[in-house]
C-alpha cells in the first residue's frame, strides 16, 4: 500500500479502499463484488500459492524496486497479516452479533514488525498457513451465516461475504503490485 513522496520514503496509505466493493479496481483490474461466495475459497487458495512462490523463488524478494515501493517481501508480510486479520474478523462475525473490529494500522504494523527484516521462507510458511486456515473456514460457512454483519472501527459495515471479497482484493492487488499481472491472473492453474 505504498505511496510516493518527494523524499523517497514510503508514505502511509490512508485511503478507504472499501470502494472496491462497488466497482472494479482501476489499478489492478480486480472486481471484488464479482467473486461469488462459492469461488472465494479457491480464489484465496490460488492467490496464496502465488504469494508462496514469489516469496520462495524470487531472486529480488528483499529488494525494493524503488525507495518508495515495498519489496515483494514487505508486500508478502502484509498479505500474511491481511489473511490473519481477515480470518480473525470472519471468526468474530460468525460468533458475535454485529461486532466492531479493532483498528488496524497496517503501516505501523509494517514498521513495528520490521517487515524488511523478516525471513522470506518464514513469511511464506506463515502466509500459507494463514491462507489454509482461512480457506478451511470459508468452506465451512453455513448458508445463513454469509450475511452476518460486522463493522470496522471507521464505521465501514461488512457482511461475511463482503469482508471476504474486500480481503481478497487486498491479496490480489498486491500480487499486481509485485507481478504486474492484472485481475488476479496467476501463473498457477486453477484446480
Amino acid at each position: 500500500m505504498a505511496a510516493e513522496d518527494l523524499a523517497g520514503e514510503i508514505v502511509p496509505d490512508d485511503k478507504d479502499w472499501t470502494w472496491v466493493l462497488e466497482r472494479r479496481c482501476d489499478a489492478c483490474g480486480f472486481e471484488a463484488a464479482g467473486v461469488a461466495r462459492e469461488e472465494l475459497a479457491e480464489r484465496y487458495f490460488v492467490a496464496a500459492e502465488e504469494w508462496v512462490q514469489i516469496l520462495r523463488v524470487s531472486p529480488a524478494v528483499e529488494s525494493r524496486p524503488a525507495p518508495t515501493t515495498w519489496s515483494p517481501l514487505e508486500y508478502g508480510a502484509h498479505v500474511r497479516d491481511v489473511l490473519r486479520l481477515t480470518l480473525e474478523r470472519v471468526e468474530l462475525m460468525l460468533t458475535a452479533d454485529d461486532p466492531v473490529f479493532a483498528n488496524w494500522d497496517q503501516d505501523q504494523t509494517a514498521q513495528t514488525d520490521r517487515y524488511t527484516d523478516q525471513d522470506p521462507e518464514q513469511v511464506a510458511e506463515d502466509l500459507e498457513a494463514a491462507a489454509q486456515r482461512l480457506v478451511g473456514l470459508v468452506t465451512e460457512i453455513e448458508p445463513r451465516a454469509w450475511d452476518r454483519r460486522g463493522t470496522r472501527s471507521n464505521g465501514s459495515a461488512f457482511t461475511v461475504t463482503t469482508l471476504l471479497q474486500y480481503g481478497l482484493h487486498d491479496v490480489v492487488h498486491h500480487l499486481w503490485d509485485v507481478t504486474g499481472q492484472p485481475d488476479g491472473a496467476s501463473s498457477l492453474e486453477l484446480a
